[in-house]
C-alpha cells in the first residue's frame, strides 16, 4: 500500500511544530547525513539572514554598557517603549476578541454565503497600515494619538486571529459546547470551556502576528503622530544620525518582539492537541444573524472600506487629475515591481538550501539553521535597515545607498514566507522518487532537477509570490536603504503624506493597490491556503 508523504505543519509563526519533524523526515530520507554542499549552502544563507541582528549586537555593545543604560533610562525612551507596548497589548487583545467572534460567527452560525464574508474580512490583509492611516487622514484630517493607532492597527491585523481560528474551529467538535450546555451553562460558557481549549493554539498563533505587526509598525504611528519606539528610532538616526541611541533603541525592540515570540511558542507548548469531529454550522434567527454581521464587516469597513473610499475622492478630483506626474508615476512603479522582483528571487535563492535541508533533515544543527531562517519574523523592517546601515557604511561603503542592499534587506525581511511554502513543498516530493531517478543513472542533481523542481515548483513560486507582495508595501527599510533619486510607490505615498498632500499622494496609493493586487490575484489562483501568508 501506498502512503502519501505528509505535508509539514508549520506554525503561524513560521517554525515548523517539531512534534510532526521526526516522523515526516524518517520518511523522507532525514536519519541520514546531509550532503555537505546543501549544508554549507544552508549555511551561507542562515549566516545572510543573521546579518542585521547580529551587527546590530556588534553596534549596540560598542558604546559600553554605560552608554546603553543612560539610554534606556532617559524618560522620551521609557515612553516610546511604553507606548509600543501598549499599542502592541490593545491590538492584540482586542484582535483576538474580534476575529475569535468574527471566525465563530462565519463557521459556527449558517450565514448566507459565508466564503464571500470570509474573503471580506481577509480583505485588510492586502492594505498597508499606513495606506489606512492616508486613507483616514483624508476624510478626518486631525486624526492623531492612540487612539487611532489603536482601532486602525487592528482593522488591518484582525485577519491574522480570524483565518487560522476559522480553520481550527472547521475541525472542533461541537459536541462537547452541546453537553455544556446540557449541564446548565450558557453560549459564551459553553463555548469557552468546551470549544476554546482547541482553538486556542491558532488564536495564540495570529495573535503573535498582530503583536509582532503591531511592535514594528511605522507609517500608521509616524501619521498618526503617536510615538513609539520605532518613531523613536528614526528619529534618532534622521535627526542627529546618532548612531549609538539608534542601535540601542532598535536592539531593546528586538528584544521586545524575542520575548513576545518566545511566550507564544512557550503558550503553545503546553496545550494539548486532539482530534475532534467537526460540527455542522447551525441555523440561527434573522434578527441574531442580522445582529451579528456588523462584527464581520467591521474590521473592513474600517480598514478597507473608509480609506478605500477617502482615496477615490481625492484620485478623483480635478485638482488632482490635472497635478498627476505621469512619467513619476511611471517611473515608481517600475522601482516597486523590479525590487519586488528582485527580493523574490534572492529570498527563494536563499530559502532553497534551508528549506531542502529541513525538508529531507532533522537533528540540532538543522534546527538552528532553519530557526535562523526565520529571524525575519521577529526583526522589523526599521531594525533591518538601520542595522543594514551600520553594515553597509562600516563593512562594505561603496554598496552603501544601493540597490543591492534594498534588495537584501526585503530578503532578509521576508525570507521566512519562502521558507515556509517552499519546505512544505519540498517535503511533498515523495523521496522514492529520487531514488527510482538515481536508479536509472541520474546523478544526484539529474535526480533533483528532473523530479523534484518539477514538483517543488508550485510552492517556490507562491513563495516568490508571497515575497514580492511584501516587497511592494514595505516602508521603513525602503525610506533608510533605497538610493538616492529612487523612489518607490510606498515611498512617494508617505513623503507626500507627512506633508498632508493628500490629493498628490493619491495616485501613487492607487497604483500601490493595483500593483500590489496582481500577484495577490495570481496567488489566490494557484492555492487558496496560501492567503493567509499575506
Amino acid at each position: 500500500m501506498t502512503v502519501a508523504p505528509e505535508r509539514a505543519r508549520p506554525t503561524t509563526a513560521g517554525v515548523p511544530d517539531a512534534r510532526t519533524a521526526p516522523a515526516a523526515s524518517s520518511r523522507a530520507g532525514g536519519r541520514g547525513r546531509p550532503p555537505l554542499g546543501l549544508l554549507a549552502a544552508a549555511l551561507v544563507a542562515a549566516a545572510a539572514a543573521a546579518i542585521p541582528l547580529v551587527y546590530l549586537l556588534v553596534r549596540a555593545t560598542e558604546s559600553g554598557l554605560a552608554t546603553i543604560i543612560t539610554t534606556l533610562s532617559r524618560g522620551r525612551v521609557l515612553e516610546y517603549a511604553a507606548n509600543s507596548l501598549g499599542l502592541a497589548a490593545a491590538t492584540t487583545a482586542t484582535a483576538l476578541v474580534l476575529g475569535t467572534a468574527v471566525a465563530f460567527v462565519l463557521t459556527r452560525m449558517r450565514v448566507p454565503f459565508a466564503r464571500t464574508w470570509l474573503l471580506i474580512s481577509a480583505l485588510p490583509l492586502a492594505v498597508p497600515s499606513y495606506l489606512a492611516g492616508y486613507g483616514w487622514l483624508v476624510v478626518i484630517p486631525g486624526l492623531n494619538g492612540f487612539v487611532p493607532s489603536w482601532l486602525l492597527l487592528t482593522a488591518v491585523t484582525v485577519p491574522y486571529v480570524t483565518l487560522p481560528v476559522a480553520a481550527a474551529l472547521r475541525g472542533a467538535s461541537g459536541d462537547l459546547e452541546g453537553v455544556a450546555r446540557t449541564l446548565g451553562r450558557g453560549p459564551m460558557r459553553a463555548f469557552l470551556v468546551a470549544t476554546w481549549p482547541s482553538v486556542r493554539p491558532a488564536a495564540i498563533a495570529g495573535s503573535l502576528l498582530v503583536a509582532l505587526y503591531a511592535l514594528s509598525d511605522f507609517g500608521l504611528v509616524a501619521m498618526m503622530r503617536f510615538p513609539t519606539l520605532t518613531w523613536g528610532i528614526n528619529a534618532a538616526y534622521s535627526a542627529s544620525f546618532d548612531r549609538a541611541q539608534a542601535a540601542t533603541l532598535a536592539l531593546l525592540l528586538v528584544v521586545l518582539a524575542l520575548v513576545v515570540v518566545a511566550g507564544e511558542r512557550a503558550a503553545r507548548r503546553q496545550l494539548p492537541r486532539a482530534a475532534a469531529r467537526a460540527v455542522a454550522p447551525r441555523t440561527v434567527g434573522r434578527g441574531m444573524l442580522l445582529s451579528m454581521l456588523p462584527v464581520v464587516a467591521v474590521a473592513p469597513l474600517i480598514g478597507v472600506g473608509v480609506p478605500l473610499l477617502g482615496l477615490l475622492s481625492r484620485l478623483l478630483e480635478a485638482a488632482t487629475l490635472r497635478e498627476i506626474d505621469v512619467p513619476r508615476l511611471l517611473e515608481a512603479v517600475g522601482s516597486t515591481v523590479g525590487v519586488a522582483v528582485a527580493a523574490a528571487l534572492l529570498a527563494v535563492l536563499l530559502a532553497l538550501p534551508i528549506a531542502a535541508l529541513a525538508a529531507r533533515y532533522r537533528g540540532r544543527l538543522v534546527t538552528a539553521i532553519e530557526s535562523v531562517g526565520y529571524l525575519g519574523h521577529a526583526l522589523p523592517g526599521i531594525v533591518v535597515g538601520l542595522s543594514l546601515v551600520f553594515f553597509s557604511l562600516a563593512v562594505v561603503p561603496a554598496l552603501y545607498q544601493s540597490i543591492a542592499v534594498l534588495v537584501f534587506a526585503y530578503a532578509v525581511l521576508f525570507m521566512p514566507k519562502a521558507i515556509g511554502t517552499m519546505r512544505a513543498g519540498l517535503g511533498d516530493v515523495p523521496p522514492r522518487l529520487v531514488s527510482v531517478a538515481r536508479t536509472l543513472g541520474m546523478s544526484p542533481l539529474q535526480a533533483w532537477w528532473r523530479v523534484t523542481v518539477p514538483l517543488a515548483l508550485p510552492s517556490v513560486g507562491i513563495g516568490a509570490l508571497l515575497v514580492a507582495i511584501a516587497t511592494m508595501k514595505e516602508l521603513p527599510a525602503t525610506l533608510l536603504l533605497r538610493p538616492t533619486g529612487v523612489q518607490t510607490l510606498a515611498t512617494e505615498l508617505w513623503n507626500r503624506t507627512v506633508v498632508f498632500e493628500f490629493g498628490a499622494a493619491a495616485p501613487y496609493a492607487a497604483l500601490l493597490v493595483l500593483v500590489a493586487a496582481v500577484p495577490a490575484v495570481i496567488l489566490s489562483g494557484v492555492r487558496s491556503s496560501a492567503k493567509e501568508e499575506l
